[in-house]
């Protein structure tokens, strides 16, 4: 008998998680709201609870809805197991603090969004937990402050804003080599462009509201991994309440159907736009790993099936010009989200790394006039005609 060909990306984005959840002949999933869950029989009601027997019982545990959102992201990244939360930042935060305890070590990158920056800078040493970041980028001095010993090494590949890369296999075997364990935060990549469970990776981390979701309209994270790791997370969430909602999980699951159609657009998008700025006189600098000249676009060609959507560049003139140049754009929303369908722009000053200070900005290599540009789904003559307008309007 012939074996049964594996589903594409695509078409699990549209597919995966979701019939076991449909009712009444309906094709898609419905919102369930109901925060509890009848049981006439109180010994099988007890096996749900405990998790014998699948179920539900309280919504701040588990949602049909829900898990169907948790179920699509799983089969995506190939991963046993999955659990959301109700922000990206609550999957980050959720995930650190189920693994660390006082005394331990983690080692991660400077690069990192800011919120999680501050959790690495300003939380974690509070709890007693070794906190070393290393030059994004520089994998030996990575691999050597692994091999010091540590319990959690974490990365996010490509970095928000500056799109920095890390080579996923290369850490993450170091990382074994101590036994510690590996996070990615893949929201950058999406799971169309980057599987970092196949490299070894025991988590991998998402903020949904960004290219899962894809319209600007829900927020969520999600955690995807090995069922042991992940029970543990999800027994920490759901005791310490950073559930999803259930609209939220609809309007994601709902995004997803056309994910792979709109990275792939996004990316197609981007690289154009990135080679347009890296010729431009106004421009000092563009951070793309599409870009042959990206300083590690070979290990992005590697690890990743695209380059993404997300792109930054440094105007000469830094804060003065970007305050020129923003307001001229027309086909931007000037706001502190990426990975919509509409073309959205900020400074890291006001996005990425608002809680950062200008100091601690220009420690992490991030310049006031650098700019983030998460490439919409719009015709690519429009965007760059544009971008050309707007870098016109900029008298210095």
């Amino acid at each position: 008998m012939e074996a049964k060909k594996p589903m594409s990306e695509g078409t699990k984005s549209v597919w995966a998680g979701e019939k076991e959840y449909l009712v009444h002949g309906a094709t898609q999933v419905p919102v369930v709201h109901s925060v509890a869950y009848n049981y006439d029989d109180i010994d099988v009601w007890y096996e749900v609870a405990i998790g014998k027997r699948k179920g539900h019982i309280y919504g701040r545990n588990t949602n049909p809805t829900v898990q169907a959102f948790e179920d699509k992201v799983k089969a995506l990244e190939h991963a046993e197991a999955a659990t959301s939360f109700s922000t990206g930042m609550a999957a980050i935060s959720n995930s650190l603090l189920t693994f660390l305890v006082p005394g331990d070590k983690i080692v991660s990158i400077k690069d990192t969004y800011g919120g999680t920056n501050k959790i690495f800078s300003e939380f974690l040493p509070r709890l007693n937990i070794d906190v070393t970041l290393v030059e994004t980028g520089n994998h030996e001095e990575m691999e050597k402050e692994i091999a010091k010993g540590c319990k959690l090494v974490y990365l996010e590949t490509p970095t928000n804003p500056t799109v920095k890369i890390t080579d996923i296999e290369q850490i993450t075997k170091a990382a074994k080599a101590v036994g510690a364990l590996v996070f990615v935060d893949n929201t950058f990549a999406t799971p169309i462009n980057q599987n970092p469970l196949r490299e070894g990776v025991d988590l991998v981390i998402h903020s949904a509201t960004k290219f899962l979701g894809g319209h600007a309209d829900a927020l969520g994270g999600v955690v995807c991994g090995s069922a042991e790791l992940v029970t543990k997370i999800y027994h920490y969430r759901e005791i310490n309440g950073a559930t999803m909602d259930p609209m939220a999980a609809y309007l994601l699951l709902r995004g997803m159907k056309t994910l792979k159609l709109r990275v792939e657009k996004q990316q197609e998008n981007a690289l154009k736009i990135a080679q347009f700025l890296s010729t431009h006189e106004k421009v000092e600098q563009v951070y793309y790993p599409g870009l042959e000249t990206h300083k590690h676009h070979d290990i992005a060609k590697k690890q990743m099936n695209g380059f993404g959507g997300m792109l930054s560049f440094a105007l000469k003139g830094e804060l003065e010009a970007v305050r020129q140049f923003l307001p001229k754009l027309q086909l931007a929303h000037r706001a502190a989200n990426l990975g919509a369908v509409e073309t959205t722009v900020g400074p890291a000053r006001t996005t990425s790394h608002v809680e950062n200070s200008a100091e601690e900005r220009a420690a992490l290599g991030i310049p006031e006039g650098l700019v983030r540009y998460s490439a919409g789904i719009e015709d690519i003559d429009d965007l760059i005609c544009d971008l050309q307008q707007a870098l016109a309007a900029i008298d210095l």
